[in-house]
């Protein structure tokens, strides 16, 4: 599988724009849900954003690092949120990585890969551990989760009844 993760970069602009249709063509809301903050039609200020919300500042909760997957032809198969510390909210609902594969490119291992090279990235960050949730209905999810180590852990009951499932990984 050659794929790797990248940072966004200005010169990526017509295979985000490709890569944030399809989402919207689905109805489906884009994962990470970042991606959902972020204004694609002044992609210059998302990329520049995207590069700040490394850094510690008072817009963001933690500092976070945003990666896209993309294969040999630069194309954007899907994209992760690494969060180098968790809030509360953080450790009970979300964890410190958030994914989404676009929907044209499931089920061909994509979610294990691109949740590996996540886990790659928080260990050159000295993260001693993670935390990786998915939502009780997402199988495809926690199938992801469970092969690159995931230790199940207590799940979480959100107020309006969604069941969050959380795994521990060591890295």
């Amino acid at each position: 599988m050659d794929v790797r993760l990248v940072n966004l970069s200005v010169d990526m602009k017509e295979q985000y724009i490709n890569y944030y249709m399809e989402w919207k063509e689905t109805g489906e809301k884009i994962n990470p849900g970042i991606l959902r903050k972020m204004n694609p039609d002044r992609f210059e200020d998302m990329v520049k954003a995207l590069h700040e919300i490394e850094l510690d500042n008072k817009e963001r909760e933690v500092p976070e690092s945003v990666y896209f997957l993309v294969n040999e032809k630069n194309r954007i198969l899907g994209a992760v949120t690494i969060r180098h510390s968790l809030t509360e909210r953080m450790f009970n609902t979300e964890g410190h990585i958030g994914a989404g594969i676009r929907p044209s490119e499931r089920l061909n291992g994509y979610a294990t890969k691109i949740l590996e090279l996540a886990l790659d990235k928080m260990r050159a960050l000295g993260i001693p551990k993670a935390l990786v949730s998915c939502n009780e209905d997402n199988v495809g999810s926690e199938k992801a989760i469970i092969k690159n180590g995931g230790i199940r852990d207590d799940d979480f009951l959100e107020s309006h009844g969604n069941i969050v499932k959380r795994h521990w990984i060591r890295l």
